[in-house]
């Protein structure tokens, strides 16, 4: 009888019981799309935020020692400390070593350029542009194309076309960029502008006759500088192997209270916590181990920002996720509320019969649980669309879907139908027989 009495009430009432249904399948729709978001989001927006860059930065040891005496610094010039650039693929040896997304060195060095009473002191910055290197049997290659994208390059092209910063067809291209092994160079825009240099032309370098592969903007201070590969900036400097810092970019997350603790003060277990979690401070920490006389530290303002920002999406999507399930209840609550006020001669004949209250709610409970199971089922299935198209139109990826997160999505179905439903269940209950038998409330 009890499987009868549920069958004809979904027989009896489909469109209210369809129109319940479709309200939790929104809800919970919308509910497993922003959830699955939430939970694969972190590393799509760390590496969407490292196209604006790097966020640690390395420097010599020494660069981080103040000695003053009566308010005078006598700090020496930190012009001969250096870090050794064969120490540089052991950065790829670091534990977060697949977080580490690139990482270039600099060397700025003083230059003339031209020669005679007209040439002109300038800064010549040594880099990497597009570096292959191997740590092992890993190969790889890293330079400013990955650790500055902004970086934009205008020069020739193989078949002669000038390449300009922007221009899709260029953009898969070389264009402009010199060879890590060449004696090419790329000049700032303005300082291009200055000395009426153009891509293909020559400049003497501090008595170097060099050719100008590129102009560089940035919109920065490399505008008014000339930037080289590094092993040229070596040559001219005279000292083989020397980098002044390397900028790397690496994937991490948000900051917390266990992120900022020192780890010197860290017991064992927090300590393997701390170092195995890929915090910027945790990463910067196995920079220094992994460069002898090294000290790593983050850009704060690029990676707090990214803590503020990856913080602020997900907030966001907590709070389109409790609004949805919040009008999913409300929808429930008024469709059930309907359903069984049109009930109530139904409700009062049971009683009549010796139903007792358990009896009544027992049988609105399981219609309400098959009405969860459903749309839950149905949420599950529209929501793992949604965030998968939400993936491939925001952040061109795919949106994994975990499978532990379907019991989690059928036990939110089953709590906001139960929550939208208890109040018209209870009010079931308290109906008097004899008003219910004459179609009274």
């Amino acid at each position: 009888m009890f499987p009868r009495l549920v069958y004809e009430s979904f027989r009896r009432q489909t469109r209210r019981k369809l129109l319940a249904g479709v309200a939790i399948t929104l809800g919970v729709a919308v509910a497993t799309a922003m959830i699955a978001v939430a939970t694969d989001i972190g590393d799509k927006i760390n590496r969407e935020l490292r196209s604006y860059g790097a966020n640690l930065v390395v420097t010599p040891q020494e660069d981080t020692l103040d000695v003053e005496i009566g308010g005078v610094n006598l700090k020496p010039p930190s012009d001969g400390a250096f870090l050794n650039e064969a120490d540089l693929p052991k950065i790829r040896g670091t534990f977060w070593h697949h977080n580490i997304v690139g990482f270039s060195p600099m060397l700025p060095v003083p230059v003339k350029l031209g020669s005679g009473p007209g040439a002109k002191d300038a800064t010549l910055i040594g880099t990497y542009f597009n570096k292959p290197l191997n740590y092992g049997k890993e190969d790889f290659t890293t330079g400013v194309k990955i650790t500055h994208p902004w970086w934009k390059v205008e020069g020739k092209c193989g078949d002669g076309r000038l390449a300009r910063p922007g221009r899709v067809e260029d953009s898969p291209t070389n264009c402009g960029w010199p060879d890590d092994n060449s004696q090419s160079i790329l000049l700032g825009e303005r300082l291009a502008a200055k000395l009426a240099k153009k891509p293909g032309d020559t400049l003497e370098v501090s008595g170097r006759t060099l050719t100008v592969s590129g102009v560089l903007s940035t919109g920065g201070a490399e505008d008014d500088q000339t930037v080289a590969p590094l092993a040229l900036a070596q040559e001219i400097l005279g000292k083989p192997g020397a980098v002044r810092r390397v900028y790397v970019s690496a994937l991490t997350k948000p900051q917390d209270a266990l992120a900022v603790r020192d780890p010197k003060t860290m017991t064992p277990e927090v300590y393997d916590r701390w170092y195995c979690s890929p915090y910027v401070q945790s990463i910067a920490y196995q920079l220094q181990e992994a460069i002898p006389h090294s000290h790593a530290e983050q850009i704060r303002q690029v990676a707090q920002n990214e803590g503020t920002v990856l913080a602020r999406i997900k907030g966001l999507m907590l709070l389109v996720t409790l609004a949805a399930l919040f009008a999913s209840a409300l929808a429930v609550s008024a469709a059930m509320a309907t359903a069984i006020f049109e009930r109530r001669r139904e409700v009062g004949l049971m009683k009549a019969l010796g139903a007792g209250n358990v009896a009544v709610a027992a049988i609105f409970f399981v219609e309400a649980m098959l009405l969860a199971l459903i749309g839950g089922v149905a949420g599950f299935t529209a929501g793992s669309l949604l965030a998968r198209q939400i993936g491939r139109s925001i952040f061109n990826s795919q949106i994994s879907i975990e499978p532990v997160l379907f019991p989690i999505i059928l036990a939110i179905a089953v709590f906001v139908t139960f929550a939208g439903s208890a109040a018209a269940i209870r009010r079931a209950v308290k109906f008097d027989p004899v008003f219910a038998l004459r179609g009274e409330a």
